[in-house]
């Protein structure tokens, strides 16, 4: 049985051909396209198609938004998909959505040590909660619950919900914010659109100079994310406003990381995935994160219990995607 496979973020969409549940890391043929230059998931899924020479019996895409009776709007994309639609207009005789955070959920228990980059090894419970978030283009969460040998994957949309400061300052960027924004959520913040947020919020309130080489590259940039994060992560002369700006970034994801942790008491472990985290590793690495996922007050020592892992692998929600296909 050939499976169709798909990683569809509101930046860029992965899909691929797989024959087997046991050769999930080798599909038989791997594309990226750009999600914004097509119309439609349909337009795009026939491109790809057209460069396939294999019946494929079965589909199954994990899409960044909430997926409900088959139907799922791309939460940053105009695409609306549709499972019977697809269906039809592809003839493949099943088509399956899910969120993608769902999606990477089922590829959890597949990792593998090269797969992560441990920031807590802590106490993992084996029959615990296990909590994932995933900033990229928007901030995604999903959790697993076990009951004996198996998981079950549930999606979330808790990157959508109230941002709280934890500091001066993020009280400040939370009203620089309410001023632009009717509502100001964590991936508002924690995110890639977050990052030029918290840089021009900086920049406005602590007043960090701005080099001018780095203001005319933020100009001309279609995403000022890239931008900060390199100018950050320079290993000859790292600008200040922009380590300022990614450290930011790391303690609120840190602080939200918690949140997650202690609501669905994730004594499993809590898995960091997305585009953004493996490219600051050095700013995950070096405490901050942690200081923030464990500052709860009295529940600080059960979250230094709590394993923590960034994951590496970028193909895991595709991985993901395939093992729930071939479930299904």
């Amino acid at each position: 049985m050939m499976l169709l496979a798909g990683d569809i973020g509101g930046t860029k969409t992965n899909l691929a051909i797989f024959s087997s549940k046991d050769e999930l890391r080798t599909p038989l043929l791997e594309m990226t396209f750009p999600s914004g230059q097509y119309p439609s998931l349909e337009a795009l899924v026939r491109e790809f198609l057209s460069h396939v020479n294999m019946p494929i019996a079965r589909a199954c895409f994990g899409v960044a938004g909430p997926v409900l009776a088959g139907k799922a709007k791309i939460t940053n994309m105009s695409w609306s998909i549709n499972e019977a639609e697809l269906q039809k207009a592809l003839n493949i005789p099943h088509v399956y959505l899910l969120n993608d955070l769902n999606a990477m959920a089922h590829a959890i228990p597949l990792l593998e040590p090269s797969d992560l980059r441990t920031l807590n090894a802590g106490q993992p419970d084996p029959q615990g909660t296990v909590a994932i978030l995933a900033p990229g283009t928007g901030l995604g969460e999903a959790f697993l619950t076990r009951d004996g040998s198996r998981y079950y994957t549930h999606p979330s949309e808790g990157g959508h919900v109230d941002f709280a400061p934890t500091n001066g300052f993020e009280l400040e960027l939370l009203r620089y914010l309410l001023e632009r924004f009717e509502h100001v959520s964590y991936e508002l913040i924690c995110s890639g659109s977050g990052l030029p947020h918290i840089y021009d919020c900086l920049k406005e309130f602590v007043r960090l100079d701005e080099p001018p080489w780095l203001g005319e590259q933020l100009a001309v940039a279609k995403d000022r994310a890239p931008v900060i994060v390199n100018a950050a992560l320079s290993t000859s002369a790292p600008d200040p406003l922009c380590v300022a700006t990614v450290k930011i970034f790391v303690s609120i994801m840190g602080a939200e990381a918690g949140n997650m942790a202690l609501k669905m008491l994730a004594t499993g472990g809590v898995y960091v995935g997305g585009g953004i985290p493996p490219r600051i590793l050095p700013f995950l690495e070096d405490g901050s994160f942690m200081k923030s996922f464990t500052n709860k007050g009295r529940f600080s020592s059960l979250l230094k219990q709590i394993p923590v892992h960034i994951i590496l692998n970028p193909k895991l929600a595709l991985i993901g995607a395939a093992a729930c296909g071939f479930e299904g």
